[in-house]
């Protein structure tokens, strides 16, 4: 009998965990630990996953503080960029719509609608107000379900952090 390989497990790398990642260490002590555990998930977590980010963090990291930015932009360098399609904007707004995602954080509901729509595995983020949240989540997957689209595990590096197992 043959045994097939997984699939490396795929995630959608939303722009709270690039900017935890590389800003200067914060003074407060929970987003400290935040940054603290970011750092660790990318070393340990991540080079064994297939990462993915979209032209919507692209925007966002670019903004800001030069080097920042730049250092922000470098950090994602060798990841695949997915682009937005009209499958995407039609699930962005009706997350809009379903989830009362104010206009101001709109951009929430298109990184939740990139990694539903191009089937990603898991999706991490810092923004437990509208992504990381499991009352979204349950209604995110209700709405997939009508599609017929797979819902990602939407959680943030400290919930990811623990023993990973590829099998």
């Amino acid at each position: 009998m043959r045994v097939m390989k997984k699939k490396t497990n795929s995630v959608y790398i939303e722009t709270t965990v690039i900017s935890y990642l590389i800003s200067r260490a914060s003074t407060s002590l929970k987003l400290a630990s935040e940054q603290l555990i970011t750092q660790e998930w990318w070393q340990e977590v991540l080079p064994k996953m297939k990462p993915y980010i979209s032209t919507f963090v692209v925007d966002e990291i670019s903004l800001g503080d030069k080097s920042q930015a730049l250092k922000r932009i470098e950090a994602v360098s060798r990841f695949e960029v997915l682009q937005e399609t009209p499958e995407v904007k039609t699930l962005a707004n009706l997350y809009l719509k379903e989830l009362a995602i104010p206009a101001k954080s709109k951009v929430d509901a298109f990184h939740l609608a990139m990694a539903s729509i191009f089937e990603i595995d898991f999706m991490v983020s810092w923004n437990c107000k509208h992504i990381a949240n499991p009352f979204f989540q349950k209604k995110i997957e209700s709405i997939n379900n009508s599609f017929n689209l797979i819902t990602p595990v939407i959680c943030t590096p400290r919930e990811m952090s623990g023993e990973y197992n590829e099998e």
